[in-house]
């Protein structure tokens, strides 16, 4: 069992476990070391079946009853906190849900609201999930694509933890070899030669690679891509949102500077969730309409500042004409240079002008061009569509797979040195170890598990 940290208490807790608002059904979590007190006070029974659901009244202080539902009860260890849980299932009126916590609070003297995610990290701390099928539990909660959904049940059940197991097992092989030939320096064991030690930590090297490669498609999967439109005014920008939101989100006019505010919405496509915005049309402040426009405009270039990718969109119908072209111009100049960006030439079907070299054509008036466009957001993306046996990643677990395999390689730049520095070597095995550890919980800061199960929803 891990220790608890010291800003969570052990004491027993209980929240509304569902989401506020109406609903046919509401529930009541609780979980403590003892809970038959609570049981005999809001349900009127010295015990219930363990894992059996019971339709009973659930009682008031009184002895009123509430309401009547459902009472479940799982004794420890075999609940998902590893503790003793009780869940009330009741009519899911906010008023009512909200009466019943209030006796539990009532009956149980210590009980206390749990705080955001404890019931999650009470499962961690007992060893029933390790940190990553911790995290896949809020992945799964909030995936926004079938695809994601999909790659966070895999994490749930273990199959992300379980290729960082096995690498971590190779690991430690690795530094036993290397720690005992510091330890008996007499028996001469050439450790490089017969252990085959540089092809077991080359293999492990590319192996670790391989479970970066699939741990970025998810943390992509869960992340998505934050894409700005961005372009000079009237180029098409909100009838390119719409075309790729498929719906009418966001004003469509001849009028340039239609859209003075931002506009986002979230697609999918292959499963790859892309967080596309519209911005305001982009020109110099002096040539703004009016302030409105000009905030718009300043608000455009903080989402440009903000986005993984920008589509630079451009009219095709106006290629040719000076003073656009120059306005152009100057937009490019502007945009950061660190961002991805690709250039899109619009209203393809009212023009005859010709692509520049690098660039796309399309129109959003009648969809031509769309598909290449989507092939070519999920390319920038790094998104690879036959990637197999996905797990949900996060931006942690990417950076700690790319400390591992810095650690490994600089082991093996050591270990090609022929008189190679083997206590140099275990260290860097051993740091790669840390690294791979760090992922599942093994490894970590109290800080970290405060950071981690804070975001999750209260009663999870």
């Amino acid at each position: 069992m891990r220790a608890a940290p010291p800003s969570r208490p052990r004491d027993p807790i209980v929240a509304i476990a569902t989401a506020p608002g109406r609903g046919a059904v509401g529930i009541v979590r609780a979980s403590g070391a003892d809970l038959a007190p609570l049981i005999r006070a809001v349900c009127g029974r010295d015990a219930l079946p363990p894992r059996q659901a019971v339709l009973l009244p659930l009682r008031a202080a009184d002895g009123s009853v509430l309401d009547r539902g459902l009472a479940l009860h799982f004794p420890a260890p075999h609940s998902y906190t590893g503790e003793d849980v009780l869940e009330l299932q009741a009519h899911g009126g906010p008023v009512l849900l909200q009466l019943l916590l209030a006796r539990c609070l009532q009956a149980l003297p210590g009980l206390r609201l749990a705080a955001p995610g404890e019931f999650t990290e009470r499962a961690f701390l007992n060893d029933k999930l390790d940190l990553a099928q911790a995290e896949a539990v809020a992945d799964l909660i909030d995936a926004s694509t079938e695809a994601a959904a999909r790659s966070a049940a895999r994490s749930l059940t273990g199959a992300f933890s379980d290729e960082i197991a096995a690498l971590a097992a190779q690991t430690v092989e690795l530094r036993t070899l290397v720690e005992a030939t510091l330890d008996f320096p007499e028996e001469e064991i050439d450790f490089l030669e017969k252990a085959r030690a540089r092809e077991r930590l080359d293999a492990l090297h590319a192996a670790v690679g391989r479970c970066l490669g699939r741990a970025r498609q998810g943390a992509l999967l869960r992340e998505g891509l934050r894409v700005v439109l961005a372009g000079q005014p009237n180029v098409g920008k909100s009838s390119l949102l719409n075309a790729l939101a498929g719906a009418e989100l966001a004003i469509v006019t001849p009028i340039p500077g239609t859209t003075r505010d931002r506009v986002a919405e979230t697609i999918q496509v292959d499963g790859v969730p892309l967080h596309v915005t519209d911005t305001a049309g982009l020109r110099l402040p002096h040539e703004a309409a009016d302030e409105v426009e000009r905030i718009g405009i300043a608000r455009s270039w903080e989402a440009i500042a903000g986005a993984d990718f920008v589509l630079f969109l451009r009219d095709l119908s106006r290629r040719g004409e000076p003073a656009y072209d120059a306005a152009d111009a100057e937009i490019a100049a502007l945009l950061p240079a660190a961002t991805p960006r690709l250039e899109v030439w619009n209203k393809a079907d009212a023009a005859a002008a010709d692509v520049p070299d690098e660039a796309m054509a399309l129109s959003a008036r009648t969809g031509a061009g769309l598909d290449a466009l989507r092939r070519a957001l999920l390319a920038q993306a790094g998104w690879q569509p036959a990637a197999e046996g996905l797990f949900i990643a996060r931006t942690r677990h990417v950076q700690a797979l790319r400390e591992a395999r810095a650690h490994l390689e600089a082991a093996q730049a050591h270990a090609a040195v022929r008189d190679a520095a083997l206590d140099l070597l275990a260290e860097e095995l051993r740091l790669a170890h840390r690294a791979l550890m760090a992922i599942t919980g093994e490894y970590g800061t109290e800080d970290l598990l405060g950071a981690i199960f804070g975001r999750f929803c209260i009663g999870k």
